[in-house]
C-alpha cells in the first residue's frame, strides 16, 4: 500500500489517505509489455534510407554508358523451346528447338532428357556468350520461362540441359569445369 500525505499547513484537519498501488503496477507492466512488443515490430517495418543521389559522383565528370549484357531468354512451349538472346529490350537472336524428349531408364527410375536443346544451348553460348574466360568469376545469365502446368520432370530436364554446357573457371589454386550459365526463374 502506498500513502499519499496531504499537509495542510497548519490548517485543523489533515488528509491522508491510503492508495492501492496493486493496479497502478500492473497498469505499469502491461504497458511496458506493449512497448517492448511493437518497438520490436517497428524496427522491422523500417525502410533504410539515405540522401544518396543516383549519378555520378563528379557532376563535372560524364559517365560513359555500359551497354547491359546479353541475356538468355529459355521459353518452355509445348511444341518447342524458344532461345532468345536480349542485350537490354533489343533481341539479339532467337532460335527455336523442337521438343524430343529421350526417357532414360527403366520402370520407376526414367528420367527425362533433351539432348537437343543441351546441344543447341551449347551452341549458342559459344556463340554469343560473353564470359568465357577462365578468370572471369561472372557467369552468363539465363531466364527460364514456363508455364505453371509444366511438369516437374520436364522443369528438370531442361535445367539439365541448362547447366550441360561447361566453362573452366580459376577458383582459388585450381581450375574447375562449372556450368556457364546462372539461371533465373521468371515471375508473372
Amino acid at each position: 500500500m502506498g500513502g499519499v500525505d496531504v499537509d495542510t499547513g497548519g490548517k485543523k484537519r489533515s488528509t491522508n489517505s491510503e492508495i492501492n498501488m496493486v493496479p497502478f503496477i500492473d497498469l505499469l507492466f502491461v504497458t511496458v509489455a506493449f512497448l517492448l512488443i511493437t518497438a520490436v515490430w517497428v524496427t522491422n517495418s523500417r525502410i533504410n534510407a539515405d540522401a544518396q543521389v543516383p549519378g555520378p559522383p563528379d557532376p563535372n565528370k560524364e559517365l560513359t554508358p555500359q551497354t547491359p549484357e546479353k541475356v538468355l531468354n529459355l521459353h518452355i512451349g509445348e511444341n518447342d523451346f524458344g532461345l532468345v538472346w536480349k542485350q537490354g529490350a533489343t533481341v539479339v537472336s532467337e532460335v527455336k528447338v523442337p521438343k524430343t524428349p529421350v526417357e532414360l531408364g527403366d520402370g520407376s527410375t526414367k528420367v527425362l532428357r533433351y539432348p537437343d536443346l543441351a546441344k543447341k544451348i551449347e551452341e549458342e553460348w559459344k556463340a554469343q556468350g560473353g564470359h568465357r574466360d577462365a578468370s572471369d568469376k561472372k557467369l552468363d545469365q539465363c531466364i527460364l520461362y514456363s508455364d505453371n502446368r509444366t511438369q516437374f520432370k520436364e522443369l528438370v530436364a531442361v535445367l539439365d540441359a541448362l547447366y550441360s554446357p561447361k566453362r573452366e573457371m580459376i577458383l582459388g589454386k585450381e581450375t574447375k569445369k562449372i556450368p556457364v550459365f546462372n539461371m533465373t526463374f521468371s515471375v508473372r
